[in-house]
């Protein structure tokens, strides 16, 4: 199974009009790390994966690619 994280977080930064800096402020996270998982060098954790989901209003499933809306 492909994860689809990047693509997925890209997506919802888009829909939602996000940078890389105001989804980092609103997760209480580094800019950085967005980055990284962006550009598919890192995974997020399990911990940052529920953050995602609440933020994007949607579930972990979803995020990585186990199932489409």
């Amino acid at each position: 199974m492909e994860l689809k994280i990047a693509e997925r977080i890209k997506e919802f930064m888009r829909d939602d009009s996000l940078t890389q800096v105001k989804l980092a402020e609103k997760l209480g996270i580094s800019q950085t790390a967005i980055s990284t998982w962006l550009l598919g060098k890192k995974e997020p954790s399990l911990r940052s994966l529920w953050l995602l989901a609440d933020c994007f209003e949607t579930d972990v499933d979803y995020l990585i690619g186990r199932k489409d809306l």
